[in-house]
């Protein structure tokens, strides 16, 4: 038996105890181990409905499993689809590869064209978004999306992925965010020039290169060279990028004028925070998702409230239903009235947050620096997800700030882990009582 044969059993018994019977024996113990290839498990799927399922929705699992199964020396895979593995190892082109190299930037598969609510603050970029995820490298070349955070960019970017996904499977496409990519150029770096070509690979052997947070390139002289080349390598084949911002091109500080050209030789389009009728069906639409019943007249009066970000907005309903649930009242407009009157204060969220972690570590007597650490052992991520989960919940913060007092993690993990313990509650009943514990245990402090 190979290693890496080996490997992939040992693997396979944590992942046994992380997911269902059926999900297990349906998408998982079915991949056969075939290679190890620069670092990658090289996994084998007779179908391709299994791979990508396996990459959609267990990708994160299974990276754990094969980072603990290898003691570290593995920490990603890689699937290949065909009927016959020996003829699949050779027609790489029908990969299905994990939609991000880096673990940490998984990929919502709720994040799609149809979740997200359409009005008129925001109806350009999703039609110049769905126009590139039809036709990549054809429409708006690069599409550059910006706007204030928690107004849907990252939801888009996901949106496209997972379009393209389907529409044009045999597409290699990466989702990163800038910080990745300037992590990965450090360790390229740092590790001499023989991973130059590799680091260059990763990038710019793709067809569609989605990067978010694009501002954090300010002032980083190497990177932004980096990524100059990478855009213009990616440009000349013809390849699709598409960027997200905070702010337009022309208001990022310390940024090479070059780069600022390329931005706005494309699409610009911006997003705005959205007006009260499109307020008023995101509530609608979350409400339904929660499943639970709210009169209109109701969400009207939550979305009258203010014109925030779509994030606060959601927060704020979120606050409603657990005060219904916590009180066991309808949810009626003097509820409402009493559940946001108190809303905390930016300073005193900061420290709900840390009562939080505090709370949660002392629920699963882990220590603090175990939760918020990189250790990946079960008795750890599950708690670890578990807190950002009740963060979400429970306070209306930016995503990026629940990440930084997560260990400095980025906001697509903490999308990612509050989607997935959302999900597992719905099937495990323990779960779904312990989080319910530490939200009154939160809640009545």
């Amino acid at each position: 038996m190979e290693s890496y044969e080996i490997l992939w059993n040992n693997a396979l018994i944590d992942l046994q105890n992380k997911m269902t019977q059926a999900s297990y024996n349906t998408f998982i113990a079915t991949l056969i181990p075939v290679d190890v290839k620069d670092g990658t498990l090289v996994l084998w799927s007779q179908t391709t409905l299994t791979a990508n399922t396996a990459t959609e929705k267990f990708a994160d699992a299974i990276k754990e499993a094969i980072d603990k199964a290898s003691s570290g020396a593995l920490c990603d895979f890689e699937i290949v689809v065909g009927k016959n593995k020996d003829t699949a190892l050779k027609q790489t082109k029908n990969k299905v590869k994990v939609t991000s190299t880096f673990s940490g930037s998984p990929i919502n598969p709720l994040f799609t064209f149809d979740s997200f609510v359409v009005g008129e603050s925001n109806k350009l970029i999703h039609a110049a978004a769905k126009a590139v995820a039809e036709h990549p490298g054809e429409s708006f070349n690069p599409l550059f999306i910006y706007g204030g955070t928690g107004l849907g960019k990252t939801h888009i970017l996901m949106a496209i992925v997972n379009h393209v996904k389907l529409k044009h499977p045999s597409k290699n496409v990466l989702y990163t965010t800038c910080e990745q990519f300037t992590n990965q150029l450090i360790e390229a770096i740092s590790r001499g020039k023989n991973n130059g070509p590799e680091f260059r690979n990763t990038f710019r052997n793709v067809d569609i290169l989605l990067i978010d947070d694009i501002q954090f390139l300010s002032g980083k002289q190497q990177t932004q060279s980096e990524f100059f080349h990478t855009f213009n390598e990616l440009i000349m084949q013809n390849k699709q990028i598409v960027i997200a911002s905070d702010r337009p091109p022309a208001e990022i500080e310390v940024l090479e004028e070059r780069l600022r050209t390329r931005f706005e030789g494309g699409l610009l389009a911006d997003v705005q925070k959205p007006d009260i009728e499109t307020r008023i069906a995101i509530l609608k639409k979350k409400s339904e998702e929660k499943k639970v019943i709210v009169d209109m007249k109701v969400l009207a009066h939550i979305a009258e409230k203010g014109d925030e970000d779509i994030r606060s907005l959601i927060g704020k309903l979120t606050k409603v239903i657990f005060s219904s649930q916590l009180h066991e009242k309808p949810i009626t407009i003097e509820l409402v009235d009493e559940a946001l009157k108190e809303s905390a204060s930016s300073e005193t969220e900061e420290i709900k947050i840390d009562d939080i972690i505090s709370q949660v570590a002392d629920f699963y007597n882990i220590k603090k620096s175990d939760m918020l650490g990189k250790k990946k052992n079960k008795e750890f991520t599950e708690p670890r997800q578990i807190c950002i989960y009740l963060i979400t919940e429970l306070l209306s913060l930016p995503l990026v700030t629940i990440g930084q007092k997560m260990g400095g993690r980025d906001h697509a993990t903490v999308i990612y882990a509050r989607d997935k313990i959302s999900d597992h509650i719905k099937s495990s009943a323990k779960l779904a009582t312990e989080v319910n514990d530490l939200k009154n245990m939160i809640l009545k402090k």
